[in-house]
C-alpha cells in the first residue's frame, strides 16, 4: 500500500447533485482519468428542496458520492467544481474517521 510521508492513507468521500446523470457520469469519467477518486456513484430520481437566492426551489436531481483518499480531497472538490454545470454547486468533502483496511489499500492506489 502506497503510505504519504504524513502516514497510512485514509478515506474521503464527497457528495454532490446534479442535473441529470448525463452530466454526473461525464464528472465522474474525467475524473476517474485524472486520478483524482477511486469511484463513483450516480444516485438516481432524487428531489432538492432548496433556498437560493432568497427563494424557495425544488428541482428533480440526481446525487453523487465520490470516493478518493485524504490527500485528494481538496484537489478533487476543485476539479469537480470547475467540471460542474451548475454556476455554484452545492459540493461537501469529507476525511472518513475510518475504513475497512482493503477499501484504505484501495484508495492508496489512486496516488
Amino acid at each position: 500500500m502506497n503510505e504519504p510521508q504524513n502516514g497510512p492513507v485514509s478515506g474521503a468521500l464527497i457528495w454532490c447533485p446534479f442535473p441529470d446523470e448525463e452530466a454526473a457520469l461525464s464528472a465522474i469519467h474525467m475524473l476517474l482519468d485524472e486520478k483524482l477518486i477511486a469511484c463513483g456513484n450516480v444516485l438516481p430520481g432524487m428531489t432538492s428542496v432548496f433556498v437560493w437566492n432568497g427563494a424557495r426551489d425544488t428541482a428533480r436531481e440526481v446525487g453523487m458520492l465520490l470516493k478518493t483518499n485524504a490527500d485528494l480531497l481538496d484537489r478533487a472538490i476543485a476539479r469537480l467544481v470547475e467540471l460542474h454545470p451548475y454556476d455554484e454547486p452545492a459540493v461537501l468533502g469529507w476525511r472518513c474517521d475510518a475504513g475497512a483496511p482493503g477499501t484504505l489499500a484501495w484508495l492508496a492506489g489512486i496516488i
